[in-house]
């Protein structure tokens, strides 16, 4: 409490009235569900980004067949390596990792009045969201490399809203929770809604069916994403509209400059074991993320609305896991949970490389499909909830020893190591996804080596040292 103390005073107005703030609110569960809501809304838009940009603009034979237009040019088109679409997606994670240091200093020197991250989340969240629908909206009816321009440049625009909402509101976790134990209950409330906003992502299919025959194919997908990116809106609006800052966050801003803080903060080695690690994590989450829907249709030879029953159905079962991994957090450590995780997610890419083959010809592809999503649930909820909370964890014992008030920094150099993860992703799918697209081979090839680096993660996590960042931290 002492650093706490010293921060409000630091802080604080000159008055002879009232030398300091007081120590702040714990935030009540009203709020904490308020703030989650937030999570929803810039959830609900990520997933519709990460599961439906590839599938929209490189589409399989299947959804050409069911009057899906073709925008861009396909095939390995950017420097003879990876796809237009491939090139594209990465490179503008590649700009945006770049951008979010930037961001997050602006958030952690911020002297507004109304706090250092609320500020961020009024002024991003229409733009986020109105950038989400342009990003499907090309402006030529056909293949044209002027879509591939618009692309270019709606995605860097996506990327760019998207860090100035989630790396400000990323860094409220750390102060919104004033320890531990609170920090992982915030992050559990959060990854309730954060899986449910993925989840209503994964529903599209089912609400551009039924405009198809209306709109058909392209334009029932705007219309839907156009209406989810609404709902997504709103919610994104409900925490800078039903949280004061002020009343539950004590944290003077860090006079370090951008170059200065992100130095600092990569200098701490607990931080960057977790980062290399999430770096190879977020490789393969994201290949098979986006691999999901073509391992539906293409390898499982199952209608796209498939995707949605399964992800509905893993999504289910890994909510059924939040309040044992919660307390099994408290109780065993959140490093030996990952680690699990991490195990159990490699399982199933290598499942999921074997679907539709020979070696499960004895499976009905249906129960194939179940197999994998319930094999999924249990880690979607460990990496749900536990990153989020480590970073906070190593976040607020770095202000303990440091003196710097640097969480938005923290979870910049988070985001960073994601997007680095996604760009690389993006180019292995989508190169891959172009071998043997009528076997599938492409894809299964995706899948394995999805599995091979959750495998690489859990081995470079094995190293983060758990106990020394909570010694520091409940000091």
């Amino acid at each position: 409490m002492n650093s706490r103390k010293s921060s409000a005073k630091s802080a604080a107005p000159t008055s002879s009235v009232q030398p300091h703030r007081p120590v702040p609110k714990d935030l009540p569960r009203a709020k904490v569900w308020a703030f989650a809501t937030g999570q929803f809304g810039w959830a609900l838009l990520s997933g519709i980004i990460s599961n439906w940009l590839v599938y929209f603009y490189q589409p399989d034979a299947e959804t050409v067949a069911q009057g899906q237009t073709v925008f861009v040019p396909q095939g390995l088109a950017v420097l003879g390596v990876v796809t237009v679409v491939g090139g594209i997606t990465a490179f503008a994670r590649l700009f945006d990792a770049f951008v979010d240091p930037a961001v997050a200093s602006l958030s952690d020197r911020s002297t507004s009045p109304r706090g250092r991250r609320i500020p961020f989340l009024r002024f991003a969240a229409l733009p986020l969201a109105a950038v989400t629908v342009l990003v499907f909206w090309s402006p030529v009816g056909g293949v044209s490399w002027l879509n591939a321009a618009f692309l270019f440049v709606a995605v860097i625009g996506y990327y760019i809203a998207l860090t100035f909402y989630c790396t400000p509101y990323n860094a409220l976790i750390a102060e919104l929770g004033h320890d531990s134990r609170q920090q992982l209950t915030i992050s559990t409330t959060i990854s309730f809604t954060f899986i449910a906003g993925t989840a209503v992502a994964y529903v599209a299919p089912v609400v551009w069916g039924a405009f198809v025959p209306g709109l058909g194919r392209v334009n029932a997908i705007r219309v839907t994403f156009s209406i989810l990116a609404a709902i997504a809106f709103v919610c994104m609006m409900v925490p800078p509209l039903t949280i004061d800052e002020r009343e539950y966050v004590d944290a003077k801003p860090t006079g370090e400059d951008t170059l200065t803080s992100l130095r600092e903060t990569f200098r701490d080695g607990e931080f960057v074991k977790f980062v290399a690690s999430d770096v190879v994590y977020w490789i393969a989450i994201t290949m098979f993320q986006t691999g999901l829907p073509f391992f539906v249709t293409s390898l499982l030879k199952l209608p796209e609305t498939s995707t949605t029953v399964y992800f509905v159905l893993m999504t289910g079962m890994s909510v059924l896991f939040y309040l044992p991994v919660n307390v099994l957090a408290g109780r065993v450590g959140k490093k030996r949970l990952m680690l699990v995780g991490f195990a159990v997610f490699t399982c199933a890419y290598a499942f999921a490389s074997l679907l539709g083959s020979g070696a499960l010809g004895w499976m009905p592809a249906g129960v194939q499909g179940v197999v994998l999503s319930v094999v999924c649930a249990a880690p979607m909820a460990v990496f749900g909830i536990l990153p989020q909370a480590v970073v906070a964890n190593i976040a607020g014992a770095s202000a303990k020893t440091t003196g710097e008030e640097r969480q938005g920094m923290f979870y910049a150099a988070r985001t960073f190591a994601m997007k680095m993860g996604q760009s690389l992703a993006m180019l292995l799918f989508t190169g891959l996804g172009t071998i043997g697209v009528a076997s599938g081979a492409g894809y299964r090839a995706a899948a394995v080596c999805a599995a091979v680096l959750c495998g690489v993660g859990g081995i470079v996590f094995a190293f983060y040292d758990e106990r020394k960042v909570l010694s520091v931290l409940e000091s």
